[in-house]
């Protein structure tokens, strides 16, 4: 969900008609709406292949009442409150066209991989390793009087890309106004090595930070976690995964806990299997997506069941790591509504699907674990967190779900 906030407004742009369109404004919108149909295939409901205004209305409209969507709107409003003309509390189409235009006018970068700061850290580029990616950003809360929870983040892109200034602006003053520490991390990723370096890296991360929590008064027993993508994966794995401490050790760092009390994680994988998505799928020809082999270190589809392989499928997969004696909750979002996988749906289109959401959540439930899910069009059941965010927080200070 990277760029949930600046798909929807180009969403809410792609629905603007002109009586008199010139040629090159509708062939500018065409582009936009075939590269929207390409991302979310599901939109298009009549099977023509291609997506109509009313489809774009109906789409945009899930999108928009999605309570992620909501959420980050109402920050949006925080960070921006000139945006809302009419001062209704709310922003419309219009005024979010109008903030887009603005923010493009003043050169704002869009760039997903652009890795110049989006936040200055309190304390920045921190090391746990020798490696220039073996770093974290950290935000102690201002004047705390006692030791504060954490929230952690770590970042997606596929283990090949991303950087931990893919953190949103605005979460670390939410997560302070509520007296909760932020961090967020970087880890080596497939062009220095395969599995299970990216977790390994994010365990010895957080080791780090505990090992030094007094120096931040930090509580080193409320940490919880979450990320997008790779990053969500490599938080389940470190919600589910026996603790990596080593009592015993001479490293004091190795002695501290790699455990989290939750999970949180944006379009989020609970396996790394392809023998399981094939299976979850109905898909028995399903491709592995282009991550994969560096992630394995294989060099494709012959190597995948061969029996040591097959072993670090599992190993690699968080839920194969779930069990009744974990006690971490999970709250996962996904930014497009349930839709049927072929073997011609794009990898990143099944790998980010809301069906491993909720498989985890059929695991979880089956052990009485708290597990959450949500995606467009489809409202978490009983949840009583309004967004990811709520639940984090939430789960870091010790609240009680409803209080």
């Amino acid at each position: 969900m990277k760029h949930y906030i600046i798909i929807s407004i180009c969403l809410f742009s792609c629905t603007t008609t002109f009586s008199q369109e010139p040629k090159q404004v509708a062939g500018d919108r065409d582009s936009r709406r075939a590269a929207l149909l390409k991302r979310f295939p599901e939109s298009d409901t009549n099977k023509d292949g291609v997506l109509s205004a009313s489809e774009l209305a109906v789409h945009v409209k899930k999108q928009q009442n999605s309570p992620e969507m909501q959420a980050r709107l109402k920050r949006m409003l925080q960070r921006f409150p000139e945006a809302d003309e009419n001062k209704d509390g709310k922003l419309s189409g219009e005024e979010l066209r109008k903030l887009r235009a603005a923010n493009q006018n003043k050169g704002t970068p869009r760039s997903r991989r652009n890795t110049a700061p989006k936040v200055v850290a309190t304390v920045p580029d921190v090391a746990y390793g020798e490696h220039k990616l073996q770093r974290f950003d950290l935000w102690p809360v201002p004047d705390a009087k006692k030791p504060t929870p954490l929230v952690l983040f770590i970042h997606g892109g596929g283990f090949r890309g991303g950087d931990k200034s893919l953190l949103k602006r605005g979460l670390v003053e939410t997560c302070h106004n509520a007296g909760v520490a932020v961090a967020a991390m970087n880890y080596r990723l497939t062009d220095t090595g395969p599995y299970p370096m990216q977790m390994h890296d994010a365990a010895r991360g957080l080791q780090s930070i505990r090992h030094r929590a007094k120096e931040w008064n930090i509580d080193p027993d409320r940490v919880v976690c979450f990320g997008g993508s790779a990053g969500a994966g490599i938080s389940l794995w470190l919600a589910f995964h026996d603790d990596l401490a080593d009592p015993d050790s001479d490293d004091p760092i190795a002695r501290q806990s790699t455990r989290v009390l939750a999970a949180g994680a944006m379009n989020g994988q609970p396996t790394y299997d392809i023998h399981t998505f094939r299976k979850w799928f109905g898909v028995p020809d399903l491709a592995m997506g282009p991550a994969m082999p560096a992630f394995y270190n294989i060099e494709g589809e012959a190597d995948i069941n061969k029996p040591a392989v097959k072993a670090l499928m599992q190993d690699a997969s968080p839920i194969t790591h779930l069990s009744k004696d974990d006690r971490a909750s999970v709250y996962m979002t996904y930014s497009r509504p349930d839709s049927k996988v072929t073997k011609e749906t794009e990898s990143a289109i099944w790998v980010h699907h809301v069906l491993l959401g909720l498989k985890l959540k059929e695991a979880m439930d089956a052990l009485g674990l708290e597990c959450t899910v949500t995606a467009p069009g489809m409202t978490a059941e009983k949840s009583p967190y309004g967004s990811l965010e709520d639940f984090l927080i939430s789960k870091a200070k010790g609240i009680r779900a409803g209080e």
